[in-house]
């Protein structure tokens, strides 16, 4: 038996018990919508072509039919027989540490493969084998061609975040890899949005796929949203009264440009903040070692460009703040969903200046609902807080005692 709860829908989703006790460790009791749909026609051998937001459990949705396929086949063990491809390496360490996590009752292996780091390394312990490789698109062409790598037995490849794969340039690295598997693998495909080429790619990738698609969910339910407009030279201090007046819960600060984040990390690190970030300039190592930090509470604050924006679950952060208003609405909806995971509450705070009005206003039509305004005292703007508010928008004035005392959480 195990841990989970004797009623929880996981045990009817088809899953062993081996990945039933893997779920438990994660603590986690009842299976998301994504998982539902998805892990039943995934474990039928069906092609998956899912639509689903991060934070929606997809990783677990695609990762646990695919080990359970693979662990049918022991005989086979050390060949690489399933594939994830993620954009960002980020991403690729946070997956490939679920599958590990979820692989080590089955023996199976995982590895995964990146750029930013030298090639020599991954190339020695390539030789080991390994049976479910997770790997960036530019990397593993890296390893194709040095022949470290043969995809011949892949039996599952997985695309994840298809559609941030597609923004970032990498769809014809992607099919580059995909001609070197066999036509009769499964594929998985997962994206937060539908593209006309993420469907292209899925005709041309997939046989009779199954749809499966999780409504776009704007933000959770115990998320706190507000919109200081501020002159934009006093941003950097806002962000230092605000991180002050919160105390010490844990803090992820999204910047439009890599200049940016890491100008704003030296000034909090001047007024004593404990912080770290996290961008395009910084080499994998620095990169992995920020991250690290964060999420083992050895850093309070993480100031990152897009790059963290999307695909990352970092649990426990109870404040997000964008120092710039997201161009993109769907990132602010991403951006904001980094708090409030599960049945925890969070913040998520957006500084306005003038020239951001108008994305507001792309953002609140995107929600379909408006964004509280509050000035904070001591930071008021020489614009006026009205600006491309919505009427039923009040304004009010928020003072630094009532910032101070914080949010009682649930």
């Amino acid at each position: 038996m195990t841990g989970l709860p004797e009623h929880s829908a996981f045990r009817g989703l088809g899953l062993t018990e081996p990945l039933l006790d893997a779920v438990a460790d994660r603590g986690y009791s009842e299976p998301t919508a994504i998982q539902v749909d998805a892990i039943p026609r995934a474990l039928d051998g069906a092609d998956i072509f899912g639509c689903a937001q991060t934070g929606t459990g997809k990783t677990a949705a695609f990762v646990l039919p695919m080990l359970q396929r693979l662990a049918v086949t022991p005989e086979h063990h050390g060949t690489i027989r399933g594939l994830i491809l993620t954009p960002t390496r980020e991403l690729a360490d946070q997956v490939e540490r679920a599958v590990a996590h979820y692989g080590a009752r089955l023996s199976l292996e995982s590895m995964v493969v990146y750029g930013g780091v030298p090639i020599g390394a991954q190339i020695k312990d390539l030789k080991f084998g390994c049976d479910v490789l997770v790997a960036t698109p530019g990397r593993l062409l890296d390893h194709l061609e040095r022949r470290t790598v043969n995809l011949d037995s892949i039996e599952v490849l997985v695309l994840d975040e298809a559609d941030r794969m597609l923004d970032m340039g990498f769809i014809d690295d992607v099919r580059k890899i995909v001609r070197q598997t066999q036509p009769d693998r499964q594929t998985l495909l997962f994206s937060a949005t539908m593209p006309d080429a993420i469907l292209g790619l899925a005709h041309e990738m997939m046989r009779d796929p199954v749809s499966v698609q999780v409504g776009f969910q704007t933000s959770a339910s115990g998320i706190t949203e507000v919109l200081h407009p501020v002159d934009y030279a006093s941003k950097q201090a806002l962000v230092h009264h605000l991180l002050d007046s919160w105390g010490e819960g844990p803090a992820l600060v999204f910047t439009r440009m890599k200049s940016t984040a890491a100008y704003l990390c030296e000034f909090l690190k001047k007024k004593g903040v404990s912080v770290d970030d996290l961008h395009g300039d910084k080499g994998q190592a620095d990169r992995t070692r920020s991250l690290t930090r964060f999420r083992e509470g050895k850093t309070r604050v993480l100031v990152a460009t897009n790059v963290a924006a999307r695909g990352l679950d970092i649990v426990g952060i109870t404040h997000v703040v964008n120092f710039y208003v997201p161009d993109d609405p769907k990132d602010y909806v991403h951006r904001v969903g980094r708090t409030a995971r599960g049945d925890q509450t969070g913040d998520a705070v957006t500084l306005m200046s003038p020239h951001e009005v108008m994305m507001v206003r792309e953002i609140e039509k995107l929600m379909d609902k408006p964004i509280p305004r509050a000035v904070v005292e001591g930071f008021e703007p020489s614009f006026s807080p009205e600006l491309g508010k919505r009427a039923e928008i009040p304004a009010d004035v928020t003072p630094r005692s009532r910032l101070a005392r914080g949010r009682r959480r649930r």
